[in-house]
């Protein structure tokens, strides 16, 4: 483990050196060509101009680049097809090349992580994602792409990190993962989307593989009140797990600030070879309601049937539902962002099994994160086959809080150190297997594209 985990300090030294290094990217605010439609009418030049960007903490810079589904600022897309507030501040890097608008964006931990209690564990690892982007005006329409991968098969590996009552795939494909959080494929997305619009209203198609059907919040590593905690939620199988989906078709419409979209895509979620792309189906669907009433709140509402979502329990098809709400505020020297997500996995055969999660951060001065989450969840695969316990659902849960500095920050990214405490709560018939409010931590470097 220690020269593992000292190769992974030198990748992420690497890593991190070349964001204080200036790129030749220029960081600028840039206006996309806009729908045609919209060119031609007062409505549309106001929506683009009127949106601010807070990037950096320093300055409000107006954020003229539209989104990919439709005529409004990019600022409101999150993962996959998902809505954030328009408040959300959006990082990476950005070019003009031509017809194209670019935008990269990346990030990297590498973190010590101590789960304490009877089925405590520790370990270094490192969590990361590289994300690329490019849209233009094509034909009558707008057509974007974006590809996503980790290093995570790598800097994790198949049995994941220590992380108390999650639960959730596979590292071996006999065996299910429980207390330790899964890898991110290296392919995390491949994914393009082409829309038309006209005035405030636009059509969309979105396909990829992988890619994220409409179903539940923006995924955690992409909406701002989780992107600075290093691990990721107990409720993760509950809401976003479908981040990654090999094979997914959405179709969409959206009228001003409401969006209805509904997507066919393949239920299984990804196996335990985390370095290839799997066949696709489209053999489940979902539909979702999405309302961002002000550029503030970002509203959602999901419905899934996922076919045989587990590869070790094959029989079993999951009726997912899920509601968010994402609030956001942004002043001169700060942004502060908070989400509240409940989701419901109702087993065919098997229990409804409900979970929520509330979690909110701020920046301060762009170099403070302070960052807390509190979450409950009805679980049942918390004990392996075999064992007594196999099979009854348990109420547990976890809180957390920490708080990241940020010492180096340069025009392209930034550095930093940070560290977080957390308490799990099991009930009283499993506490001589877990022990009493198990105390863990994690300390951790941050490195990000800006």
């Amino acid at each position: 483990m220690l020269r593992s985990g000292t190769l992974w300090i030198r990748v992420a030294a690497i890593f991190s050196l070349g964001l204080a290094t200036p790129a030749h990217a220029q960081h600028h605010p840039m206006t996309m060509p806009a729908d045609s439609t919209a060119q031609r009418t007062h409505e549309g030049a106001h929506m683009y101009g009127s949106v601010q960007m807070h990037e950096g903490m320093h300055r409000h810079e107006p954020m003229a680049i539209r989104g990919m589904y439709g005529p409004y600022p990019m600022t409101r897309e999150a993962s996959g097809t998902s809505w954030q507030p328009d408040l959300a501040p959006h990082r990476g890097l950005h070019s003009m090349r031509g017809s194209w608008a670019l935008m990269l964006h990346g990030m990297a931990d590498v973190a010590y992580d101590h789960q304490g209690g009877n089925r405590g564990d520790e370990r270094l690892f490192s969590g990361n994602m590289l994300m690329g982007m490019a849209q233009r005006d094509l034909g009558p329409g707008h057509l974007g792409l974006r590809a996503m991968i980790s290093a995570e098969p790598v800097t994790i590996d198949k049995t994941g990190y220590p992380l108390l009552l999650q639960t959730g795939e596979t590292a071996n494909g006999r065996t299910h993962l429980i207390d330790r959080q899964h890898p991110h494929d290296l392919f995390m997305e491949l994914a393009g989307a082409y829309s038309i619009s006209r005035g405030k209203r636009s059509l969309f198609l979105y396909g990829g593989l992988p890619g994220e059907p409409a179903l539940g919040p923006p995924a955690f590593m992409h909406r701002f009140s989780a992107m600075a905690i290093p691990q990721a939620p107990v409720t993760h199988h509950w809401l976003d797990s479908s981040h990654i989906t090999f094979g997914v078709v959405t179709a969409g419409a959206v009228l001003d600030r409401v969006k209805l979209e509904a997507s066919a895509f393949r239920g299984r979620e990804p196996d335990q070879n985390r370095f290839d792309i799997e066949s696709p189906k489209l053999d489940s669907h979902a539909f979702r309601l999405s309302w961002n009433p002000s550029g503030a709140w970002a509203l959602q509402i999901s419905r899934g049937r996922l076919k045989s979502p587990e590869q070790l329990e094959p029989g079993t098809d999951v009726d997912r539902t899920t509601a968010s709400a994402i609030y956001a505020r942004a002043w001169r020297t700060g942004h502060w962002e908070t989400t509240m997500a409940w989701g419901q996995n109702r087993n065919r055969p098997g229990a409804t099994l409900d979970a929520w999660t509330a979690e909110s951060a701020v920046q301060l001065r762009g170099k403070h994160t302070v960052f807390a989450r509190l979450e409950r969840a009805k679980k049942d695969e918390l004990f392996p086959e075999g064992d007594p316990h196999q099979g009854q659902i348990y109420g547990v849960g976890s809180m957390l809080a920490g708080y990241r500095w940020d010492f180096v920050r340069c025009p392209h990214g930034s550095i930093g150190l940070g560290a977080l405490g957390s308490i799990s709560s099991v009930p009283a018939t499993i506490r001589d297997v877990y022990g009493p409010d198990p105390a863990s931590f994690m300390v951790f470097t941050h490195a990000e594209l800006r």
